[in-house]
């Protein structure tokens, strides 16, 4: 259909990105995956069928990512719904952690998503769509843990750019949002799960009791990214297990 909706998704080879791009997809959109890993997002494609198409594109990297968006406006099109997933934690001791290991975690998560942000719009606002943005946060843009300084301070960062970018594009009525994932059932919380004690220490503070799925998660980025949240921006939607509204352990 000429006047299918294209989404782009970043980080999406795996995990929350991948079953983001699955229910864009469900929806209806032309779905356009990017990722660091080549190999992995080629396949991810594949796996996933239809139109949709993989591109390489490392989010630390401003001309990668300048790169990514001419390709996909001229090979298929300016995106209307861009979700902003792709993230790294990088975790170490504090006293110890490293500037590279700090500035990488950074460039991913918060200026990867600002360069993102500001060439997506700037299409929108030239074609006259009326897109939508969703942008990975976490509960650790609230939330700190000591071990991953980098991560949350890129995703307490991803949480008011998420507001100021929502403030600066409302008169185009295009929609910013973020998501802000609990425990979840990813790569990334693959060290929590094989550990029984650890998993039951994430557990204690997770009201619901479980680990989230990356369905979950992608579900409600789809909505956010739909005309059924469309009063909705400049808001994160913590889809956590309940675990903001805790402020004790058992």
């Amino acid at each position: 259909m000429a006047d299918r909706k294209i989404a782009l998704v970043t980080g999406a080879a795996q995990g929350i990105g991948y079953a983001c791009s699955e229910i864009l997809a469900e929806d209806g959109h032309r779905v356009v995956m990017a990722d660091v890993n080549e190999p992995g997002v080629h396949a991810a494609a594949e796996e996933l069928g239809g139109d949709a198409t993989g591109v390489v594109c490392d989010m630390a990297e401003p001309d990668a990512i300048a790169a990514m968006f001419d390709r996909v406006e001229a090979e298929i099109g300016p995106v209307s719904v861009l979700v902003n997933n792709a993230g790294v934690a990088m975790p170490g001791d504090f006293l110890d952690y490293g500037l590279d290991a700090f500035n990488r975690v950074i460039a991913v998560n918060l200026t990867g998503v600002f360069l993102a942000t500001q060439r997506a719009a700037r299409a929108m606002v030239a074609n006259g769509i009326e897109g939508a943005i969703v942008n990975m946060s976490s509960v650790n843009a609230q939330l700190a843990i000591p071990a991953i300084p980098a991560y949350c301070a890129s995703k307490g960062g991803v949480m008011q750019l998420t507001k100021a970018a929502a403030l600066a594009l409302a008169r185009h009525n295009i929609r910013v949002n973020a998501v802000g994932p609990g425990s979840i059932d990813t790569a990334m919380m693959a060290g929590v799960n094989a550990d029984s004690g650890a998993l039951r220490t994430a557990m204690s503070r997770t009201p619901l009791g479980r680990v989230g799925t990356a369905r979950e998660i992608a579900e409600v980025v789809a909505f956010l990214a739909s005309d059924k949240a469309s009063y909705i921006t400049g808001e994160t939607i913590y889809v956590d297990g309940g675990r903001l509204g805790l402020n004790y352990t058992v």
